[in-house]
């Protein structure tokens, strides 16, 4: 009976670090792509950009950013009852949903440039990039519910292609038009004696690159869906589940699905374009000259959270594919597998996150010079950085424990913890850019606050309704201890070479490998990882047999 329910139900750490393999590619490649962007468009048209791609981001998450965990929900929950015409009864809904809400979020876009850029972030220089990414809000509500449906089905495998081709042709189209429009702006520029024409058709270059590679993503996915079409119509046929709901049924409950997730996500997501208006507003209150704010964010944005954004990318991953997962779980009221889970959830995530965050720090300066090249504004951003890393921790846990909680059905919780924590944030970052001067570090320091508060009060309320207690030597404290000998290898590897052959790209590159396998022998030595979980990652058996040939297991 276990083997045939262990048969039915994923294998969510394989499931799990499928995506999170995919979302990590994907950083990489968005990481690689925005290293050339960045020098073309320099840290002022790196501030335009962001204007643009976080007002985008509001109304994605207000629209339809949450269609992939309301389907998935949604999805799984009927499938672990063997509803599968109610599943995809669900999916149709959706679909209809991600038309009306994606079109609305697209047109708000475009008509409401204005608006946004000049008010609501104070970059009216961010208005033509923020109307080429406006039809990108429905081509993504629409690959949304897709994502959402197959990840409901189990197989995280559409979704992860998907995302790796939406990101190749997003990096590829991104560079190419981000230069020749930044070369077009520049003869608006020459012509009009204007000075920041380069920067806005350079940052609207970019974002051509989102929409180009979302809409490339979508017709993958459905192409796959095509191709799956002749299973699902037989599984559909052989459905004995019972009732279907009505389409009335359905958006109720799509409805009462999602919208705490909008609210939980968005409030968790809106510190990004709330930090980014009351900055540029304050800062030109205080009398910064705007290119200098523009400046400022561009660093923060273009260097510090492109680099601080990788390694949290595992956390999503792990949190979208958690939340099917718990879901099966609760429907069956097997508390002990959501307890399991979870803990395994966790120290996935704590045990990639927090030796990135150390890393991150040691070689802030050699992996800033490596990427962007030395640059005027040098020590801003490895001071950024160096602080910063800590957010890579929290983030990491908070936007786990999200979907923990989201797959527990306590969907108001992360709402009420992110509205909570958020009032709080912009009081203490209002309070530290008004009464000192460290500007751009004030950001920085306001947002590991906030992700704290989140992981504070997103833990305490696992530990009370699912009665879980946090496993901490193998989930923290030997990633830390294996992570602290692995920074001082870093570091020593990095001086050393650089003393040698004073060549700051080959002595990073080393640090980094060696960092990687001093991190992951020490991590085996130390007991942080047992046979039976490494087996559950992808090609883990390669893995323990090379750990075992070594005589580290």
């Amino acid at each position: 009976m276990g083997t045939k329910n262990q048969k039915k139900g994923s294998n969510y750490i394989v499931q799990g670090s499928i995506l999170a393999v995919a979302s990590i590619l994907v950083r990489i490649i968005g990481l690689a792509y925005r290293i050339p962007v960045t020098r073309i468009l320099g840290p002022v048209g790196n501030s335009y950009y962001s204007a643009a791609y976080e007002v985008y981001s509001m109304v994605l998450l207000i629209s339809s950013f949450s269609l992939p965990l309301a389907v998935s929900k949604l999805v799984s929950a009927r499938m672990a009852k063997g509803r599968v015409k109610s599943a995809y009864k669900v999916f149709q809904c959706t679909l209809v949903f991600a038309v009306v809400s994606g079109g609305l979020g697209s047109l708000l876009i475009y008509f409401g440039a204005g608006f946004f850029s000049d008010v609501l972030v104070n970059t009216p220089q961010s208005r033509l990039a923020l109307q080429v990414l406006a039809p990108t809000i429905l081509v993504v509500a629409l690959m949304g519910c897709l994502r959402g449906y197959f990840q409901g089905l189990g197989s995280m495998i559409p979704t992860a292609v998907s995302q790796i081709v939406e990101q190749v042709i997003n990096a590829a189209v991104s560079i190419g038009a981000a230069w020749a429009l930044f070369r077009y702006g520049t003869k608006l520029d020459a012509l009009f004696s204007t000075k920041t024409a380069s920067y806005a058709w350079g940052a609207a270059g970019s974002t051509f690159g989102t929409g180009a590679g979302a809409f490339v993503g979508l017709l993958f996915l459905v192409f796959v869906m095509f191709a799956y079409s002749r299973v699902m119509k037989r599984r559909r046929r052989q459905d004995r589940g019972g009732r279907v709901e009505s389409t009335g049924e359905i958006y109720y409950l799509l409805m009462i699905t999602i919208l705490p997730v909008i609210l939980s996500t968005a409030v968790y997501n809106l510190s990004g374009i709330i930090d980014q208006g009351i900055f540029k507003h304050l800062m030109a209150y205080k009398n910064y000259d705007s290119m200098k704010i523009d400046e400022l964010w561009g660093i923060f944005s273009g260097e510090y959270k492109v680099l601080t954004n990788v390694p949290i990318a595992v956390a999503s991953a792990m949190a979208s594919s958690t939340i099917p997962v718990l879901t099966r779980a609760r429907v069956n009221k097997d508390r002990r597998e959501m307890r399991r889970k979870t803990e395994n959830a966790i120290r996935f995530v704590m045990i990639i996150c927090i030796p990135c965050a150390v890393g991150l720090s040691v070689l802030a300066e050699p992996i800033l010079t490596l990427l962007f090249g030395a640059r005027s504004h040098m020590q801003i951003s490895a001071s950024l950085l160096q602080i910063g890393t800590a957010s890579v921790v929290l983030y990491g846990m908070s936007t786990l424990t999200n979907g923990i909680l989201q797959g527990m059905d306590r969907m108001r919780l992360p709402v009420i913890h992110a509205a909570f924590s958020l009032v709080l944030h912009v009081l203490l970052l209002v309070g530290l850019l008004v009464a000192t001067d460290m500007n751009i570090h004030a950001v920085v320091w306001a947002n590991i606050f906030f992700a704290l508060l989140m992981c504070v009060l997103n833990s305490r309320s696992i530990a009370k309704y699912m009665r879980y207690r946090q496993e901490v030597i193998r989930t923290f404290l030997i990633p830390l201890a294996a992570s602290a000998v692995m920074g001082g290898a870093a570091y020593g590897i990095h001086k050393g070479l650089m003393t040698a052959v004073k060549n700051n790209t080959a002595a990073t590159l080393a640090a980094c490998a060696g960092a990687v396998l001093v991190y992951g022998v020490t991590l085996l030595l130390l007991k942080g990882l047992k046979e039976e979980e490494i087996m559950g990652f992808p090609k883990g058996y390669l893995l323990v047999r090379a750990a075992k040939k070594l005589r580290l297991m």
